[in-house]
């Protein structure tokens, strides 16, 4: 007992032994709230990874609704070239009739002005031949004779009538 290691070292244990709990609660403190720390952290990255998931799953809803809705407006835009395709050939059709018509018109008009033309100068060589041979044929004799005939068959056409 003398001796001065055993003294140090039943110092030794017995500063441990007072000392030892003071200082293992401090320390398995600061471990547990170090524990806790991660728990919170974990725990908020868990949550910011089940909010990343569901912003995921938003997003790729709305680009499926966005892809959906381009296919949406393509379809249209695609049915109405088709209908303003198939109403501007319609109507090309109908404007080529139309001018059809028009020149059809046009030849029958020039035909029957032609017609027309003919007839008329058919008429004047007519009455131009007419006064040639009765100017030929008829002399005052014949007129004073055509006149007289006339003349009585006046009266009986105005009593027929």
């Amino acid at each position: 007992m003398s001796d001065p290691k055993f003294w140090v070292a039943v110092s030794f244990v017995l500063f441990f032994a007072l000392l030892g709990r003071k200082i293992w609660g401090v320390l398995t403190g600061a471990l547990d709230g170090k524990a806790d720390g991660i728990r919170r952290q974990l725990a908020e990255a868990a949550d910011l990874r089940a909010q990343a998931e569901q912003m995921l799953i938003a997003a790729e809803a709305e680009r499926a609704a966005a892809a959906a809705e381009a296919a949406e407006l393509l379809a249209r835009a695609r049915e109405e070239a088709e209908r303003l395709s198939i109403a501007a050939a319609a109507e090309a059709e109908a404007a080529a009739k139309r001018r059809e018509r028009m020149a059809m018109d046009r030849i029958a008009a020039a035909e029957a002005s032609a017609v027309a033309d003919v007839r008329n100068a058919a008429a004047e060589i007519a009455v131009v031949a007419a006064r040639a041979v009765i100017a030929e044929t008829h002399d005052a004799a014949a007129d004073a004779a055509l006149v007289d005939a006339s003349v009585v068959d006046l009266s009986k056409a105005l009593r027929a009538a």
